[in-house]
């Protein structure tokens, strides 16, 4: 189960509707919802019975749930304005990474001519094979402007 809650009018408010759900008996806003656990009652519990009172003592406008099971019924139930969507879950994409390059012979660099061992930089160009040490290939795209200390773009070498 994941649930987001989110639309707060600024990073301050969500920080302190983060804060007053983490401890709720020290929070202000929660003074008169006997923040404390019940005899037995699991954290998660817990923090589920305190949510709808934060919900009406903090601005937010969306409650999100993403759940496979059936999500939990918030007593008292969240104020008007929250929008409360489910989601029935499911694999979740995973994230992108980069493609991995396959494993090729050691190459050359095309500026040194030297063995490119370790990390070095290719042309995103399709096709073309150009392969250089970054303090090589750093000068070459500097050329005349010798006074800076990181290229921002240049042509390929080859």
């Amino acid at each position: 189960m994941e649930l987001y809650v989110h639309g707060f009018p600024s990073d301050v408010a969500a920080l302190r509707f983060e804060w007053a759900w983490q401890h709720p008996a020290a929070s202000r806003r929660l003074q008169d919802a006997k923040p404390r656990p019940l005899p037995g009652e699991q954290p998660i519990a817990f923090a589920l019975r305190m949510l709808p009172r934060l919900l009406w003592a903090t601005p937010c406008y969306h409650l999100r749930w993403l759940c496979s099971s059936p999500c939990p019924t918030l007593c008292p139930v969240p104020p008007p304005h929250v929008v409360v969507e489910t989601d029935p879950g499911g694999p979740r994409p995973r994230p992108w990474k980069w493609p991995t390059p396959p494993l090729a012979t050691p190459s050359v660099c095309t500026l040194c001519l030297e063995p490119c061992e370790g990390p070095t930089l290719r042309c995103p160009q399709p096709g073309c094979h150009a392969c250089c040490h970054a303090r090589c290939l750093a000068p070459h795209f500097l050329g005349a402007e010798q006074n800076e200390l990181l290229p921002l773009d240049g042509t390929c070498p080859r």
